[in-house]
């Protein structure tokens, strides 16, 4: 397993300068989410948390997705290691989408393999990149499998939705753009499927002094599994958000990044992803995906799932939600927007 470093998350950052959208912030009203009284400040007065979004939902693709893979290609190109076949990807939606526009930028052929399961939005902004499109299965390792076989055969070079070191070094740049914006920032909070995004975000919040909370469904936890079980397992897929978090399994990366120092496991119901994701709606009026509604599910949670403080926590458990603490800074990155707006109800 390669071991992610902050260098290569630096290296990403040079090599796609100018090839992405610098990602936008917004901050969210003063008091919408409240901090919480520590054991150290009972006595002090609570201070209003800042909270941030980090809208990467506004990024080429719709998502996060187009760091990683323009670093992918880019890498190669700069190489020589494209081979005349182009590359191929498995993915649930987003990640296709950002191999099929970056091979595109790039001149290059690409094969994008989905689960007959993915949304049909997504499946219609592929097509729209002349990309050969083929949908197997119904689950992400199905047509990861697919893809395998594909690339075995007509050696194209294989991409990953997820689980490769450009790929999780390119999604790592936004926590560089993040941390230049927002000096002084505390926690940023992000959701977890495979755990491409995590890790590269973790990995530059470490070196930077930041804590990183992962969020992922109850019922989707590949990563929370992971780390609970001290190694890689296979978890079952059932959520509204599975489009995006669906992994089975999590990265070895990823798990390496969550038993760093200063990152916290939340698990939240699809009830919170919906109301969540609702919200930004009713608010706001951004359309995310359900996966990257997640993401702020987690901090949404805390008023209606608020541990027992008079029990003893043990460490890495999971909560419901993640509670910032008097005058802390929080960016939540949303992380994707190819959803139906239709599911939205109207107010």
């Amino acid at each position: 397993m390669h071991q992610l470093t902050y260098d290569d998350i630096k290296a990403a950052t040079d090599r796609i300068s100018g090839r992405i959208r610098p990602v936008a912030l917004a901050p969210v009203d003063p008091g919408a989410i409240t901090a919480h009284r520590g054991p150290l400040d009972d006595d002090h007065e609570v201070k209003p948390c800042e909270v941030w979004l980090a809208l990467e939902f506004m990024q080429h693709t719709g998502s996060f997705k187009a760091r990683g893979a323009q670093n992918f290609i880019q890498a190669h190109r700069d190489a020589n290691t494209l081979p005349e076949a182009g590359v191929t990807i498995a993915s649930g939606g987003n990640a296709g989408l950002a191999c099929a526009w970056a091979a595109q930028q790039q001149g290059v052929r690409a094969t994008v393999f989905l689960p007959e399961t993915a949304p049909t939005v997504k499946v219609a902004k592929l097509r729209s990149y002349d990309t050969d499109v083929r949908l197997v299965g119904t689950e992400y390792a199905e047509a990861l499998a697919a893809c395998e076989e594909f690339a075995a055969t007509t050696g194209a070079l294989a991409s990953h939705a997820y689980d490769h070191p450009l790929i999780a070094a390119g999604a790592g740049t936004l926590l560089e753009e993040i941390h230049q914006q927002l000096p002084g920032l505390d926690t940023v909070v992000v959701a977890v499927g495979g755990g491409g995004l995590f890790a590269g975000v973790a990995t530059a919040a470490q070196h930077h002094g930041i804590r990183t909370v992962a969020v992922e469904p109850e019922n989707s936890r590949a990563l929370n599994a992971a780390a609970e079980a001290g190694r890689l397992v296979d978890v079952p897929v059932d959520s509204i958000a599975a489009d995006s978090l669906g992994a089975r399994r999590a990265s070895a990366m990823a798990l390496a990044a969550a038993r760093q120092d200063g990152v916290h496991s939340i698990l939240v119901p699809d009830t919170e992803i919906v109301r969540a994701r609702q919200a930004l709606w009713d608010h706001r009026r951004i359309v995310v995906e359900h996966g990257a509604a997640t993401a702020l599910a987690g901090l949404l949670a805390a008023g209606r799932h608020v541990p027992d403080r008079n029990l003893p926590t043990r460490p890495k458990t999971p909560n419901h939600s993640y509670e910032p603490a008097s005058g802390e800074k929080v960016c939540v990155v949303l992380c994707g927007a190819n959803t139906d707006a239709g599911t939205l109800m109207q107010p």
